[in-house]
C-alpha cells in the first residue's frame, strides 16, 4: 500500500516593512525608558543647595568635632563619647549638608549625631542606612532616629520595620505613611510642626496623627515654615515663615534635646 503523500504548511515570513515598524516602536520605547530613567537621575542630583551658614557649621572646632565617612557625617562632642546616638534622615532632594547647623547643636549638647548621605539625595531609597551605622558603632548604647520631612517619613518607616533598639522617632514636619502605621506600639515619638508650613501642612499632619502613639509629644512652632527645618533658602510651595530661621532652629533643636533627655 503506497504511503499517502503529507502536506508541508510553509510559514510565510514576516514582511520587512512589519519588521521595521516592530523595531521603531521597540527602539522608541527603550529610548523614552532610557530618558525618564536619566531625567530622573538627573532631578534627583540636583538637590536644594546648602547655604553660607550650613557649610560654616561643617567645620570642627574646640566643642563640636565633625567627621566625615562615605555614608554619612559625623558630630560628636570634642573629647568625649557619648553613649546615646541620633540618627537623621534628610528631607527629599536636600543636600545633607543643608541640616548641619540644627545637628552641630544637638551634638553640642552631648550626642553624638550622624547626619545620614542618601542616593539621589530621597531618602526612600536609603531607608535601611541605620542599620550599617548602627552596626558601625557598637559603643552607642542607645540610638534615636529621625528626619525631616521625606526624611522623617522613611525614619518612621524604619522604626515600623525594626521596633526593637531604638529608644524614640523624632519627626520634623514629617509623618508616617499610613503602611507604617505606629499607633499601637505605645513607641516613644516627637513631633515638630510649624503652622507656616506649605508642605507639611497642619491638616496633613492632623490627617496622619491616627498613625502616631497617643503618647507623642507634639510640638507646634508659631510662624516657622518648611525650609526652616534646614538651612537651604526657600522652597517652592511653601509658606513664608513669619520668624527667622535663627528662632525656628533654636525651637527645634531645644525641643529635640529635650526629648532625648527624658524631659517632657
Amino acid at each position: 500500500m503506497k504511503n499517502k503523500p503529507t502536506k508541508t504548511t510553509v510559514k510565510q515570513p514576516m514582511k520587512k516593512g512589519k519588521t521595521s515598524i516592530l523595531k521603531r516602536i521597540l527602539i522608541g520605547l527603550v529610548l523614552i525608558i532610557l530618558l525618564a530613567i536619566t531625567g530622573f537621575v538627573i532631578w534627583g542630583s540636583t538637590p536644594a543647595r546648602p547655604d553660607a551658614k550650613a557649610l560654616q557649621a561643617l567645620e570642627s572646632d574646640e566643642s563640636v568635632t565633625i567627621s566625615e565617612g562615605k555614608y554619612w557625617l559625623e558630630f560628636t562632642p570634642t573629647n568625649r563619647s557619648p553613649n546615646t546616638g541620633l540618627i537623621f534622615y534628610p528631607g527629599g532632594r536636600v543636600d545633607y549638608r543643608a541640616y548641619s547647623p540644627l545637628l552641630r547643636e544637638i551634638a553640642r549638647g552631648g550626642y553624638s549625631v550622624f547626619l545620614v548621605k542618601m542616593p539621589l539625595n530621597l531618602a526612600v531609597f536609603g531607608a535601611d542606612r541605620a542599620n550599617a551605622l548602627i552596626a558601625a558603632y557598637p559603643d552607642i548604647s542607645f540610638w534615636y532616629i529621625g528626619g525631616h520631612s521625606l526624611g522623617g517619613a522613611m525614619a518612621a518607616s524604619y522604626v515600623y520595620n525594626n521596633p526593637v533598639g531604638m529608644q524614640g522617632l523624632i519627626l520634623w514636619a514629617a509623618y508616617p505613611a499610613e503602611s507604617n502605621d505606629l499607633s499601637g506600639s505605645g513607641f516613644p515619638v516627637l513631633s515638630i510642626i510649624a503652622n507656616r508650613d506649605g508642605l507639611a501642612t497642619l491638616d496633613k499632619i492632623k490627617e496622619s496623627a491616627p498613625y502616631l502613639p497617643a503618647n507623642t509629644e507634639w510640638v507646634e512652632i508659631d510662624g516657622g515654615n518648611h525650609a526652616q527645618f534646614g538651612s537651604y533658602g526657600p522652597q517652592n510651595g511653601d509658606l513664608e515663615a513669619t520668624i527667622s530661621a535663627a528662632e525656628q532652629q533654636r525651637q527645634i533643636v531645644l525641643a529635640t534635646l529635650m526629648f532625648m533627655s527624658g524631659i517632657r
